[in-house]
Parts: C-alpha cells; sequence; structure tokens
C-alpha cells in the first residue's frame, strides 16, 4: 500500500513539475508583443523623420508635434525592452535558464536580462517603466502649452517630478564628482 502511494505521489509531483511549462505562453506572447512594439516604434520614428525631412510645414507646432513621435518611438522601443524583460525573466525564472546567455564565458553578465529572482524581475521591470512613463511624460510635455504663470508652474512642477522620478530610480545616488 504504501508503495502504491509513493507511486501515486511521485505521478502527481512529476505532472506537477511540468505543469509549469504552461509559462510558455506568456513568454512566446510577450516576446511577440516586444517585436510588435519595436516595430511599432521604427513605424513611428520613420513617419516623423519623413515629415521633418520633407519640410511640407516649418510650423513650430508641427515640428513639435513630429518630435513628439520621435520620442513616441522610444517610448515603444522601452515598452518593448520592458516586454522582453518580462518574457527572459517569466522562461528563466519558471522554465530554464538560458543557455545560449551563458556561452561566452561569463556567468550570465550584468544585463537587464540576468534574473535570478522574481524580485530582480520586479526591480528590472519597475525601472523600464519608470523610463518609459518619463519619456511619456517629456513627449506630452512637448506640445504642453505656456500661456499663462499657472501654466508655467504647472510645467516647471512636471520638470521638477520628472528629474525627482529620475534621480529615484537610479537608486538616489549622489552624481560623480569630477576631478
Amino acid at each position: 500500500m504504501a508503495h502504491r502511494q509513493h507511486r501515486l505521489e511521485w505521478i502527481f509531483e512529476r505532472w506537477l513539475w511540468r505543469f509549469r511549462l504552461i509559462a510558455i505562453v506568456p513568454v512566446v506572447m510577450s516576446l511577440l508583443s516586444a517585436a510588435a512594439a519595436y516595430l511599432a516604434g521604427t513605424l513611428e520614428v520613420l513617419g516623423a523623420l519623413k515629415v521633418l525631412i520633407d519640410g511640407s510645414s516649418d510650423s513650430s507646432y508641427t515640428i513639435a508635434m513630429q518630435l513628439g513621435r520621435l520620442v513616441g518611438g522610444v517610448d515603444l522601443y522601452l515598452i518593448g525592452i520592458a516586454l522582453m524583460i518580462f518574457g527572459y525573466g517569466v522562461y528563466e525564472l519558471l522554465i530554464s535558464n538560458i543557455e545560449a546567455a551563458h556561452l561566452d564565458g561569463k556567468d550570465g553578465g550584468s544585463g537587464l536580462l540576468d534574473i535570478r529572482s522574481l524580485d530582480d524581475l520586479k526591480e528590472k521591470l519597475v525601472k523600464v517603466i519608470v523610463v518609459a512613463l518619463i519619456v511619456s511624460a517629456f513627449k506630452a510635455m512637448l506640445i504642453f502649452p505656456i500661456n499663462s504663470t499657472t501654466n508655467l508652474l504647472v510645467f516647471s512642477g512636471s520638470v521638477f517630478l520628472l528629474a525627482l522620478s529620475a534621480w529615484l530610480v537610479a537608486g538616489g545616488k549622489k552624481p560623480p564628482t569630477p576631478r
């Protein structure tokens, strides 16, 4: 009887361990979404560059709008990076180590894709998402009208909050002092 119970437990645990492979669905979807974000960002940048190079309208509003599109393309690239980090992280945490990342003799490196725990994944995702939000705010500020004292104060407060968030993402580190 104990042998049968042990065998059933072994079969269940084996099935349970293999069930983690369902995580391949969000991995594949996030990588496909990253590719789509990169493509959309590239199309946005190319469209803005085409308008700027053609020079069909030299109004400052049109130039600001095209600069906004360029920044929007960068924002889409950052979203693609966040999706890649998520996909790679889920794969490494739940499915298997990515052996190709370790082939060059390094032990995983220290880049964005070196994820060893759920906290690593969370920390790296938060950093990229905050940078993407900063870029989005910068895009909105490009066309923000400054035609009153109130708008100037709102704009200045926004710049301060962006600088503060960038400083917090960097870990609140002081900049290196020049020698």
